[in-house]
């Protein structure tokens, strides 16, 4: 197979250097990024102290690295470091380098919305007064600091603040629904919510303080304390709608607390920058909750940092002269991953408006900004290529990496890229997830890109493909991902951790956390993934095809295979005819599968015997006779989660009977016809967030 794109010159890559470095402080000969690959799980003390020295974290590390235990244990790291997230974030001081750019989309009201910036040296500034005001409020390490709010300069800065004080951060997108946020926010008891007033999206200017008020009004029948509650204005031409209640504070107001007291900061300015333990609790993200209630899972300050540091300076290459964009809200882990650009130097780029309603949009942001790694999902590369082709209309001189995740980035979309966006570009499908908040697999700029596949797995992290039982599967062999080593970037667990929550509690949240990565594999971490570990070439090590999740793996007459396999088909040869499809497996008889594919057409059109026969006709001649689907049905639309990935699992669990209550808690006594009932799209734009007034229903599929 030949490359659709290969470095210039792999020789002076970051990733060459690294080797290097690793060569002479270790006295070893590694030539190939296979071999590095290699020696990075195998050695993990001496990898990982590399990876610190040579990304110059800035705190103390010591001697210790990792003890000798199977990943299960979840060993400590780095024993003896102490380091701030925050500090390591803020090490650029520059009065002239831009750090952030926030960028708001265009409505009536505002047609030409300005553009905000803030250097490194404002950050800093800013960063300090919230410090001083988080303190002016009595938080301390460990308390949690939570956020409701859009993209943006002040968000950006109160995730560092909370850092810099050792507090924990916990964050939700602004167009969560105010259950889907109280279920969050209930179970980490947050000291302080910071909201915005207002969010602009598609267009229009959506007032939030009613849906913060409905939060706080659920939140105050729960046994938690009270929180306080701050309400930020960052979008300066929209005026809040509604009076504040009495004990809400504005923006400014809580500002102007810290501006009096000046604690946690020198005369000079100077931040005094809580160093932790390496595993301090730095944020707790959120897992969909689309199977039961949101898990909470904490990750551990140093396990973030030296993570980016090794995505970020080892094999992404990025530099301080890079300008950075990723398509995310504040509630994906993709803004976590973002933000943490700031410790190479780069500029950001904040926006969280419609990516779509003007898709010349993030094209044009690209050239005003001189946009060089550009982020978003498959989804919106695959709603692009239906139609626009940005290379015709761009100049995108400046581009020289596009990432993509949230669901597998299917071959032809590999060529849609090189073909009508940019043909010497590095395009990375990354793969990781909100447990790791990282990647196990994704790019690296010395080895070429090849069609359909992840350019490799990354270093550090000991990835396989296994089957049913934990067996190493061959390359070329479908199976199961899953890591075999430790890694820094392990969550500590779920919340409550020791220490913050009674004996009970803290017991049941590591019962759950080892369920949720160690029970289907025993001493492995199962992360429900289905892939492919190819042959290796250009020295990648092998590189990994997502097939899509396992719970969605398909199984007709005992064979597996991954929806990805059909979606590729769908989207290669029937674009114009076939606007969006799903599939998933029905079981029929005592234990055998059928696949169900659903099927979204144009306005208008109807699905007739002639396009069934040419779907399983192409199935059949492309994949094999037992891909072909054993039912294909049209339905109105195809759900998604806030990130691009197709709701398969719940729309499997429907279709093969399970009640509607078991999907999510708050569906528990709604009054649908769980036997004639199937769930096949969500109104709202954050479908993972479940109410009964969400969905629509079509016949169940028979």
């Amino acid at each position: 197979m030949q490359p659709l794109w290969s470095p210039q010159d792999p020789t002076s890559s970051a990733c060459e250097n690294f080797k290097d470095f690793v060569n002479a402080r270790n006295g070893l000969s590694l030539k190939t990024y296979a071999e590095l690959y290699q020696y990075s799980t195998t050695n993990l003390p001496d990898f990982w102290s590399c990876v610190w020295a040579f990304s110059s974290v800035i705190g103390d590390k010591g001697s210790h690295v990792v003890d000798a235990q199977p990943i299960s244990q979840n060993p400590p790291w780095f024993k003896e470091a102490r380091l701030s997230w925050a500090e390591n974030l803020l090490h650029c001081r520059s009065s002239e380098k831009v750090a952030l750019i926030q960028v708001t989309e265009a409505t009536p009201q505002e047609p030409k919305p300005p553009t905000r910036k803030a250097t490194y040296s404002q950050l800093y500034d800013l960063v300090a007064q919230i410090v001083s005001s988080l303190l002016a409020n009595d938080i301390k390490p460990g308390d949690r600091i939570a956020a409701y709010c859009s993209n943006s300069i002040e968000v950006t800065a109160l995730c560092l603040a909370t850092s810099a004080v050792g507090a924990i951060w916990v964050s939700a997108a602004a167009d969560f629904a105010p259950s889907g946020v109280e279920e969050r926010f209930e179970q980490v008891s947050p000291r302080l919510i910071f909201a915005v007033s207002a969010v602009v999206y598609n267009g229009k200017i959506h007032d939030h303080l009613a849906k913060v008020k409905i939060l706080l009004s659920a939140l105050a029948g729960k046994s938690i304390p009270t929180p306080g509650v701050v309400i930020i204005d960052s979008l300066p031409y929209t005026q809040a709608q509604t009076t504040l209640p009495n004990d809400w504070k504005t923006w400014n107001e809580f500002l102007k607390e810290g501006e009096e007291a000046k604690l946690g900061r020198s005369s000079t300015g100077e931040i005094a920058f809580y160093r932790g333990s390496f595993d301090h609790p730095l944020w707790i993200l959120f897992s969909s909750g689309s199977t039961g209630r949101p898990k909470p899972i904490v990750h551990r300050a140093g396990g973030m940092l030296l993570q980016a540091k090794k995505e970020f300076v080892i094999c992404a290459d990025l530099k301080p002269s890079d300008v950075f964009f990723y398509y995310t809200t504040t509630g994906w882990m993709m803004w976590n991953f973002l933000i943490a650009g700031l410790s190479v130097g780069s500029t950001l780029v904040l926006y969280d408006g419609s990516p779509l309603r003007d898709p010349a949009f993030l094209w044009r942001l690209t050239d005003e900004l001189g946009i060089t790694i550009f982020g978003t999902s498959a989804k919106y590369l695959e709603q692009l290529s239906k139609g626009y082709k940005p290379r015709e209309k761009h100049d995108l001189k400046t581009l020289r990496h596009i990432y993509s995740t949230g669901s597998p980035l299917s071959a032809s979309l590999f060529e849609y890229v090189y073909r009508d966006i940019h043909s010497n570009v590095l395009l990375s499908s990354i793969t990781g997830g909100t447990d790791i908040c990282s990647l196990f697999a994704g790019m690296c700029s010395a080895l070429p890109v090849y069609r359909g596949e992840i350019q490799c797995r990354m270093l550090g992290m000991a990835v396989e493909s296994v089957d049913e039982n934990g067996n190493l599967n061959a390359p070329g062999v479908p199976g199961e991902l899953v890591c075999l080593k430790p890694f820094p970037c392990m969550p500590l667990g779920f919340w409550p951790l020791p220490g913050f929550g009674d004996d009970d509690a803290v017991s049941a949240a590591k019962e759950r956390y080892r369920q949720a990565y160690f029970a289907q594999i025993e001493g492995l971490w199962y992360h429900g993934d289905h892939v492919v570990i190819s042959e290796s070439r250009g020295g990648n090590g092998g590189g990994l095809v997502m097939l899509g999740r396992s719970d969605g793996v398909l199984n007709p007459g005992g064979v597996r295979f991954g929806s990805a396999e059909l979606y590729d088909v769908i989207e290669t040869g029937f674009s114009g005819r076939i606007v969006d499809c799903l599939a998933v497996g029905q079981t029929i008889g005592e234990s055998d599968e059928r696949v169900v594919l659903f099927v979204k057409l144009p306005e208008g059109q109807l699905l007739d015997a002639t396009l069934e026969s040419a779907i399983r006709a192409a199935i059949r001649e492309k994949r094999s006779a037992r891909h072909v689907p054993g039912k294909i049905v049209q339905v109105p639309d195809i759900p998604y989660t806030l990130n691009g990935k197709r709701v398969e699992v719940i729309v499997r669990k429907i279709v093969n009977g399970a009640p509607v209550s078991i999907v999510n808690p708050l569906l528990a006594g709604s009054t649908f016809n769980e036997r004639n009932d199937l769930l096949i799209s969500c109104r709202e734009r954050t479908p993972r967030l479940f109410t009964p007034s969400d969905f629509t229903f079509a016949p169940r599929v028979r």
